[in-house]
């Protein structure tokens, strides 16, 4: 069997997210099956990891096996060619056969955007946080060393994720203004759990608000608990930005 692997990318408005569900259309789902289109088999693709109902990729990692003997572009057309103008395969390469998608990756980047004026955007509605209060940055990255390196990250997580172990390591965590009104929260990790990149906007919205101290996010951290920490940002101002492996 073959192993193919591919870089998509996806706006994820119209989607219960990347995993297969009973009760929404996934962008797993659809690979899936347009790949089964084209090669006459159930076709099983596996993810980096899964990103929730509403949440973007700029750079999905996923693989598929396969005794289908097209090509790489031949794929990539293909593929492209039946799915919807919302998703698209940016790369297709034949790889290891113990490449694995999911098990192999080192760290991921996920970015953050936020709309920081006014009033409210019409063209950026589904791809940031709308926040109009003035927001600090030099706040903001006052505290952004708290969240680096290894940490129980109870506190920064839904309190239904799958995994027991709530420790990751944040490698890095960057905020940058983008142009006048945008602000982008770039974090990677070795791992991520669910909510956590979007928990941990919503205490830095809430510092760069003036509404939290250092103080309080070091002992928010330190509490291990959710209902320590406050708001979750919303799922339409995150991107899975990148993947990486070893």
């Amino acid at each position: 069997m073959r192993n193919i692997r591919l870089v998509i990318e996806y706006d994820g408005t119209a989607y219960c997210g990347w995993q297969r569900q009973k009760n929404g259309l996934s962008i797993q789902q659809l690979l899936e099956e347009s790949i089964g289109r084209m090669t006459g088999e159930a076709i099983r693709v596996i993810g980096s990891g899964r990103t929730d109902a509403g949440v973007h990729a700029l750079r999905q990692i996923a693989n598929f096996h396969t005794a289908s003997l097209l090509g790489e572009r031949n794929f990539l057309m293909g593929i492209n060619s039946i799915l919807p103008a919302d998703i698209v395969v940016r790369e297709v390469r034949e790889v290891d056969p113990l490449f694995h998608a999911r098990f192999c990756v080192k760290s991921k980047v996920y970015l953050y955007r936020i709309c920081n004026r006014p009033v409210r955007p019409a063209l950026e509605r589904h791809y940031a946080w709308f926040v109009w209060e003035p927001l600090s940055l030099s706040k903001i990255n006052g505290v952004l060393d708290l969240f680096l390196g290894r940490h129980d990250f109870s506190s920064f997580c839904s309190t239904h994720t799958d995994s027991p172990d709530h420790i990751r390591t944040i490698l890095d965590i960057v905020v940058e203004k983008d142009g006048a009104n945008m602000i982008n929260i770039f974090v990677e990790a070795d791992g991520f759990l669910r909510y956590m990149v979007r928990t941990i906007v919503g205490a830095l919205v809430d510092v760069g608000r003036g509404k939290c101290s250092r103080e309080e996010v070091a002992e928010i951290l330190l509490a291990e608990d959710r209902r320590r920490a406050g708001l979750t940002a919303p799922p339409h101002g995150l991107f899975l930005k990148d993947v990486k492996y070893g």
